[in-house]
């Protein structure tokens, strides 16, 4: 029985207590705790979160300015190479073209040396052909005309040993034998 009591009245008291409407002192203690946590909240932990979002800030827009000056510097870089780059082309075809025109004219002046070798050459050559000719032209007259001399004796019957007569007797023979060449 007196558990039915008990369940009576707590029947009761239901009735007159909606669970959907809080007690007023649970809504003024909930009212002063929110007030609390909110005022703890701000005053520790938001200003930490704000710390903490302009750090970042500031270290991704510092990033953002060491990222926008690498890569300005990597652009003048760039050009600079560039530039250099396209100067060392410019030495480096001009170089070719005079190393071009001194080959050129080194093969001029090779050419020129060996001209004038040549020439030296050849009229060293004709000169000691000429020498070498003369030579033998005057060996020559002096056995023909010794030859001449004795040929002359044997048919004569005498020997002819006047050398001034047998020498013109020599030259007159050896010009007409080069007369009837011509």
């Amino acid at each position: 029985m007196i558990t039915t009591r008990l369940v009576l009245a707590a029947a009761e008291e239901t009735e007159d207590i909606n669970p959907l409407i809080p007690h007023t002192a649970e809504i003024i203690i909930s009212l002063i705790v929110f007030a609390l946590i909110f005022f703890l909240l701000k005053k520790s932990v938001i200003p930490m979160f704000e710390k903490a979002y302009a750090e970042r800030t500031a270290a991704i827009e510092g990033g953002i300015e060491e990222a926008q000056a690498a890569q300005k510097e990597a652009q003048a870089a760039l050009e600079q190479y560039t530039a250099q780059l396209a100067g060392a082309r410019h030495e480096a075809a001009a170089i070719r073209e005079e190393a071009k025109q001194q080959g050129a004219q080194i093969i001029v002046e090779l050419r020129a040396q060996a001209q004038a070798e040549s020439d030296r050459i050849i009229s060293t050559a004709h000169a000691q052909v000429e020498a070498e000719r003369a030579q033998v032209v005057a060996q020559l007259k002096s056995e023909v005309g010794s030859m001449a001399t004795a040929l002359a004796g044997r048919i004569v019957g005498e020997v002819l040993d006047d050398s001034a007569a047998q020498k013109r007797t020599v030259e007159r023979f050896i010009a007409e034998l080069e007369e009837s060449a011509n």
